[in-house]
């Protein structure tokens, strides 16, 4: 990593492209008034796929990510929250997501945790495609269905045929 801080204040959510360190964003979300600091952290599991893509719409993934931190920080009474997801293709093993909160005490950390990864899966656009030996398989993703996968609209350009909306 290079010296600038991978999780600036206020902002520390990403969608990330390479693999990202959990340690730094456990580090991150330490705090001397914190008395507990919880962490997930989702991995490709070994369940007959060769990999798993990832497709997201960034930016707006990264909008929705930082709304569902602001309202577990509120909700859960929260010291800090970072929220790491990948985009792209992933081998068996890869970490997938990493959320980390600090809280003063346990049951708000473990709390604000699983509302944060739980919401995560139901609100941000973010698409999984396993890929194996049965062939590639989309894997249906909670509140995600309003928006196009990325590989669907690029199939759709140019096609006056297709309502948009």
């Amino acid at each position: 990593m290079t010296g600038e801080d991978p999780f600036p204040p206020r902002r520390q959510v990403l969608i990330a492209e390479e693999e990202f360190s959990t340690d730094e964003a456990i580090k991150a979300v330490k705090r001397d008034d914190a008395g507990a600091v919880v962490a997930f952290i989702g991995t490709v599991r070994d369940d007959g796929i060769d990999e798993l893509h990832l497709e997201t719409y960034k930016e707006a993934a990264e909008e929705e990510l930082l709304a569902i931190r602001e309202e577990a920080l509120e909700r859960f009474k929260l010291l800090e929250a970072v929220v790491i997801h990948r985009s792209g293709r992933l081998r068996i093993g890869d970490e997938i997501v990493i959320v980390a909160c600090s809280a003063a005490h346990r049951k708000e950390a473990f709390d604000g945790c699983r509302y944060i990864l739980e919401e995560l899966k139901r609100r941000a656009p973010i698409w999984k495609k396993e890929v194996g030996p049965a062939g590639d398989r989309w894997l249906e993703v909670g509140g995600n269905s309003t928006l196009a996968r990325p590989e669907e609209e690029r199939s759709h350009e140019g096609r006056d045929d297709l309502e948009t909306g």
